[in-house]
């Protein structure tokens, strides 16, 4: 439930924190009967307990949908993550993974524990998507097909410039903000969203989870694989792996601000995504992750804990934003208050600072001018420590989904 030094510090963290086991166990007994059905929401909670939650929100027939679409990207994305697979047999598979999603025989042994029950079982995902109704099938072919042409591309080409960066994150994370926005536009709930606002949905999802997993990324076995873009990591060292050692926590700590400053380029994109949002399941299902993100980026900048372990948001603080995430105010006000916690933590002597600030300042403008800010509750004390570093939180992803 979360570390007994975090709740004795935080004791308002107590009621949050029991109302999400009692999600989490509620959500495990709403499993369905059939085999197929019942295969697929118990790998969700098995490869995304935090996910399994939030998609209860949401009505059936789209739930299902987005499951399905959950399970089938994280498939391809267990094959992309295998460094073991050779590329001449992984780029194939990762091009024809849309074709395979109709073929109930299909499976491909591949990943650990989990994936790897997900992967040799995976004609159970294959006969749910087919129960599906067409428009959400052609969704998730659609999205699949361009997610697997990209991560194909990207076995074979590393993260150079800033625009590498993009167009991967795109490829990995923004096509799962397109597909998604197609699911709730197939299911009747919204408006189809502009693509770029998708996108960005995705970009500011991905990006958090990169800056947040670089030790985890860098200590991959068999070899890393990273996605810090050359463009910025290479002002601040000459080797990515130099950022690992203490001797190089200076200019560790000024490349992971820099990375930092990057992603919060897409909160105004996403800000306006979620305020065209009409249904309050889909809101929430939207926004808790935008908060959750907001939250980690905050705690990761100017923190050197990032090259040392996983840093994330102690347990309490994230079952609080998914209990008060109701209404639009309440994001501007997580907003808002997280970009006051990470303005505090920047120098004025810092590289980039003041592209930093100008950020943070369009950021706190948007959440103003929303004329919301004062019908929300405060997500933390702003002296508060926010982490927990025993506590975990969300599953490591290279999908913004996971």
């Amino acid at each position: 439930m979360g570390s007994l030094g975090a709740i004795l510090r935080h004791p308002d963290d107590i009621y949050p924190l029991l109302k999400l086991k009692m999600a989490a166990r509620h959500a495990e007994k709403q499993i369905p009967p059939e085999s197929h059905w019942g295969f697929c929401y118990t790998m969700l909670h098995k490869v995304s307990r935090s996910f399994a939650i939030v998609i209860q929100q949401l009505k059936p027939e789209l739930r299902n949908a987005v499951c399905i679409f959950y399970l089938v990207l994280r498939a391809l994305d267990t094959v992309e993550d295998d460094t073991s697979i050779q590329t001449d047999i992984k780029v194939p598979i990762l091009k024809a993974f849309h074709c395979h999603i109709y073929n109930r025989d299909w499976h491909f042994s591949c990943g650990t524990k989990d994936y790897k029950v997900l992967m040799d079982e995976f004609h159970h995902v294959s006969t749910a998507f087919l129960e599906l109704g067409r428009g959400y099938q052609e969704a998730i072919e659609d999205i699949t097909k361009r997610m697997g042409a990209g991560m194909a591309k990207f076995i074979c080409k590393e993260v150079e410039t800033v625009e590498d960066y993009d167009e991967y994150c795109h490829y990995v994370a923004g096509l799962v903000g397109l597909g998604l926005s197609k699911l709730f536009h197939a299911s009747k709930s919204e408006d189809l969203a502009p693509d770029s606002l998708s996108n960005s949905m995705g970009l500011f999802l991905q990006k958090t989870n990169i800056i947040r997993d670089y030790l985890e990324d860098i200590n991959e076995i068999p070899k890393s694989r990273m996605f810090w873009p050359r463009e910025i990591w290479s002002k601040y060292a000459d080797k990515l792996e130099d950022f690992k050692y203490e001797e190089n926590s200076v200019k560790a700590v000024q490349c992971l601000n820099d990375l930092v400053t990057n992603a919060l380029t897409h909160v105004e994109d996403c800000l306006e995504y979620m305020s065209n949002l009409k249904d309050l399941s889909i809101f929430r299902f939207c926004a808790i992750p935008q908060i959750m993100a907001i939250g980690t980026l905050a705690l990761c900048y100017n923190n050197v804990d990032v090259f040392r372990g996983v840093v994330k948001m102690r347990r309490g603080l994230t079952a609080k934003v998914i209990y008060r995430t109701k209404t639009m105010a309440d994001v501007y006000g997580a907003f808002f208050d997280f970009s006051v916690m990470l303005e505090a933590k920047v120098n004025s002597s810092y590289p980039n600072a003041s592209k930093t600030l100008s950020r943070i300042e369009a950021i706190q403008k948007t959440c103003k001018q929303s004329g919301l800010l004062n019908k929300r509750e405060l997500y933390a004390v702003r002296s508060e420590p926010m982490c927990n570093p025993a506590a975990p939180i969300m599953h490591h992803s290279r999908l913004s989904l996971r």
